[in-house]
């Protein structure tokens, strides 16, 4: 039987990842080690050095980006597979991408353009998935649905605790009014981002003043724009564009919000508290009438992991529009994009009011996501790549 030693963290597509594995007939090994640096433990190293050592795997799997890993399968002579769920990852900015043993899949296809443009190889666009049989016996199983019950939902972060709040102070009058005004424009843009090219040579140098660019490594070439433009302001825009959001539909319908953040700037939002991944989420999902999902900017054009989970439930989503959209579903029949503020206000009022067609919409998008963006798919077309590589 093959054998693939999996790095195991808290990324929430990871156990979906290890059962298709294993439907697929590999025998898993996992390991866990909290690394404090992605690019540097020595300690975790030795101890991956000696497991492939010890053992004949067929290749190493993570979930995102790890440097550190990739440098010890390069030394070891094994392929190193990952596949990204988060963007950008500031980690793959960094030497060890151009590793001959790096097999890397990434959701966005703006990140997959960006790379394979800088000279990586081995680097495919591969869409996140679901798995549409776990949640639906889950959603059959469940008890009392009512409990998940609401008119509009969203489950996520609202960011309110960003660097960006904590650095705004000491910036002069000129930085802070630049970026509030970029913020501004980008917060009305959907399926695109400007925050990174809007850092000219003359702002980075009067921010350099402000910010201090930590490296993980020398090995590291991601430079102050990149994690500025993501990290600090990509964060805030994040921010702003919820809590304006769900502010406004809240003035108008009944909007329920499960998330850990503070919700005291929304008094008109239902908060209902954190929920978890596996067992609550797609309870949420599937009983409520509209779930929402609002993109966090970083993700340029793909489609993030909180659609695929809606659509896997059964739920209506109503999302931000993401470039990427279209080529695997098709608006007002999948799911429902809104290009504004108002677009958004609008379209969830319709849809609380039409029912049928919010019915049917949620189960299309169920059905066309678990024929063809299920993991079996997802895995055998990794497995394809990797068969020919």
């Amino acid at each position: 039987m093959k054998k693939i030693l999996l790095y195991r963290w808290r990324a929430y597509n990871y156990l979906d990842i290890k059962k298709t594995f294993e439907k697929m007939g590999y025998e898993i090994t996992e390991v866990w080690q909290h690394l404090v640096n992605y690019d540097v433990d020595e300690e975790f190293a030795e101890k991956l050095r000696g497991m492939l050592r010890d053992t004949a795997y067929e290749f190493v799997f993570t979930v995102n980006y790890f440097a550190l890993i990739s440098d010890v399968c390069q030394e070891e002579g094994i392929r190193y597979v990952l596949w990204t769920c988060d963007n950008p990852l500031i980690s793959m900015y960094h030497e060890s991408v151009f590793n001959d043993c790096n097999r890397i899949f990434t959701f966005e296809e703006t990140n997959y353009r960006e790379f394979k443009a800088m000279g990586v190889e081995h680097i495919w666009y591969l869409p996140l998935a679901v798995d549409t049989d776990r949640i639906d016996a889950m959603v059959a199983a469940c008890e009392q649905p009512g409990l998940w019950s609401n008119d509009i939902a969203f489950v996520g972060s609202l960011y309110e605790r960003n660097s960006y709040d904590k650095m705004e102070g000491a910036l002069t009058d000129y930085l802070r009014g630049y970026f509030d005004g970029i913020m501004e424009v980008q917060c009305d843009l959907f399926g695109s981002n400007i925050l990174e090219q809007s850092l000219t040579p003359e702002i980075l140098e009067q921010l350099s003043e402000h910010y201090e660019l930590e490296k993980s490594s020398e090995k590291s070439f991601s430079d102050l724009g990149l994690i500025f433009s993501t990290t600090t302001l990509g964060f805030k825009v994040a921010q702003m564009q919820r809590i304006r959001a769900l502010r406004e539909l809240s003035k108008r319908y009944a909007v329920s919000l499960y998330s850990n953040s503070d919700t005291s700037m929304l008094p008109l939002v239902q908060y209902r508290g954190g929920v978890e991944y596996w067992t609550e989420m797609p309870q949420v999902f599937h009983n409520s009438k509209i779930n929402l999902n609002f993109t966090i900017p970083n993700i340029k054009s793909g489609i993030p992991l909180r659609m695929w989970d809606v659509l896997g439930a059964g739920g209506f989503l109503l999302s931000n529009f993401q470039a990427e959209t279209p080529r695997f579903f098709k608006d007002g029949e999948d799911m429902v994009s809104y290009y504004s503020l108002e677009d958004l206000v609008d379209k969830a009022g319709f849809y609380l009011e039409h029912e049928a067609e919010r019915e049917r919409i949620a189960r299309s998008g169920h059905d066309k996501v678990a024929k063809l963006h299920n993991y079996d798919v997802r895995m055998r077309e990794m497995m394809e790549v990797l068969s020919r590589n």
